[in-house]
């Protein structure tokens, strides 16, 4: 398993030399990046979809699957991570729940695209899981008053 910011396309472009000159190939991908965020809809944010960005390996993985036809089939998988936030929004997580809404889109969309090319997508949305996700959640970039008690209820609720 390797790790990577999803939001810096240097970085992906390096990651996905180092796996293709160890493995001549990439036959599976799992997004699993994410942002905590507890803020209200009205707070002004900003938010960024990493793996739509993942252009460089579906291109290769696109290839690798057009050279292999006469091979016996082998099927590339896209595993995204999403959440049931995506589904089901809760309060104080529209910008959150906005991304995984569009991830899920976004995936199901792309699974139609390149599928042509025996490469599926797969979309995993898991409910609450106790993690250090919270600890590392962003704060918005500003707080509205009028939502200070709720916000601080809905905090607790999530051990932040």
């Amino acid at each position: 398993m390797l790790t990577c910011n999803v939001t810096d396309d240097a970085a992906v472009n390096a990651l996905v030399s180092t796996v293709l000159s160890q493995t001549g190939r990439i036959d599976v991908l799992v997004n699993n990046a994410g942002i905590g965020l507890l803020g209200g809809a009205e707070s002004p944010q900003s938010a960024r979809l990493g793996p739509v960005r993942r252009q460089s390996v579906r291109r290769h993985a696109r290839d690798q699957r057009r050279v292999a036809i006469d091979a016996p089939a082998r099927t590339g998988r896209i595993i995204n991570i999403s959440s049931v936030l995506g589904l089901l929004p809760a309060p104080y997580s529209a910008h959150y729940s906005a991304t995984k809404h569009a991830l899920e889109g976004y995936s199901e969309s792309l699974d139609h695209e390149i599928r042509a090319f025996n490469i599926r997508v797969s979309l995993i949305e898991p409910a609450y899981t106790r993690s250090v996700f919270e600890q590392n959640a962003l704060e918005p970039d500003s707080r509205l008053k009028e939502y200070d008690q709720a916000r601080a209820g809905a905090a607790r609720s999530c051990g932040m």
